[in-house]
């Protein structure tokens, strides 16, 4: 069967048609990327969509939203749009719809995609485990988490969580320091105030404040830039002091939840893959005390699907309608 999957973030809805073959086996065709700010509401976005297939569309969509999705209305932070569950029928002319948290939809795909999907962090290298619990941590705009439970025999659970709204911890003194910047504009500090694509800047003003140097405003798009390229070394040392703090709160996460295998994935991962490897991040996850052993036994991947997010919510469509 065809459906139209769909994955709406604050500046991007990306649409794209799905395959779900008889096997199960779900292809993607190529996606779509409009942006919220050129369309007054989903529903303009779909039609525009439409036009684009030639002007006739399946009838069943997949929806991964960027926010809660159990209540009568969805609404996004950083876009205007409002999405009433109960009226998709209507507004998109579709006779059956699933409609999932973002994080969800990354869950599905990290428990669909193949091993070709995963490149290799630290830990043994060995395959996701195909029982028990994997860890999802996902640096973007905020810090997603979520879990997937799988029971050994292709079954599997998806649980979406706020795990990115934990306290932050600092475990040196230069974190202390980011820490007591923070809690200057904040009355609390959650990790994805700092593992975040904007949390950059908060740890590259602490550091600049640590070396007395005059704070040069900037945004975290250009921070990432000079920081990867390694053009400035005050933003090269945020990046790495980053790469460290996720690798610490990634760990947590996973001892938090119980699990065997654990997944780095987000737009922001995939970007950072090659600095993530040279970086502090494997140290910093296996760095917890009387359970260092354990946490060193724990294969850490990071998902390299093009669209986990398009993917995932056909594979949320799937597993509600399908099985």
């Amino acid at each position: 069967m065809q459906l139209v999957t769909v994955d709406i973030g604050g500046t991007h809805a990306r649409f794209a048609l799905a395959t779900v073959r008889d096997d199960g086996e779900i292809e993607l065709g190529e996606p779509a990327t409009l942006h919220t700010r050129d369309h007054a509401s989903f529903q303009t976005a779909w039609e525009d969509f439409a036009r684009l297939q030639g002007g006739s569309l399946p009838d069943a969509v997949a929806i991964a939203v960027a926010g809660p999705v159990g209540g009568e209305v969805i609404r996004f932070t950083n876009n205007p749009w409002i999405i009433r569950p109960a009226l998709i029928p209507e507004k998109l002319g579709v006779s059956r719809y699933t409609v999932v948290n973002d994080f969800g939809a990354v869950g599905h795909a990290v428990a669909r995609a193949g091993d070709e999907h995963f490149v290799h962090l630290t830990g043994p290298e060995t395959s996701l485990p195909a029982s028990g619990t994997i860890s999802i941590v996902g640096p973007g705009t905020g810090l997603g988490v979520a879990h997937v439970w799988r029971d050994g025999e292709g079954d599997y659970r998806v649980q979406p969580t706020e795990g990115g709204h934990i306290d932050f911890a600092p475990l040196d003194s230069i974190e202390d320091a980011i820490l007591a910047r923070l809690r200057q504009r904040y009355r609390r500090v959650s990790v994805e105030r700092v593992v975040s694509g904007p949390g950059l800047v908060d740890i590259h003003e602490a550091l600049a404040g640590m070396e007395g140097r005059a704070i040069q405003p900037t945004d975290d798009k250009s921070l990432w830039q000079l920081g990867l390229s390694g053009e400035d070394s005050l933003a090269a040392a945020a990046v790495d002091r980053f790469c460290l703090s996720l690798g610490a709160v990634a760990g947590d996460i996973a001892l938090a939840q119980g699990a065997g295998g654990v997944v780095i994935a987000g737009g922001l991962g995939l970007r950072i893959r090659d600095t993530l490897l040279r970086s502090g991040f494997a140290e910093r996850f296996r760095a917890k005390g009387r359970f260092s052993e354990l946490m060193a036994a724990l294969p850490v991947k990071l998902i390299t699907h093009p669209q986990p997010g398009l993917y995932g919510a056909a594979a949320a469509y799937a597993a509600e309608h399908l099985s």
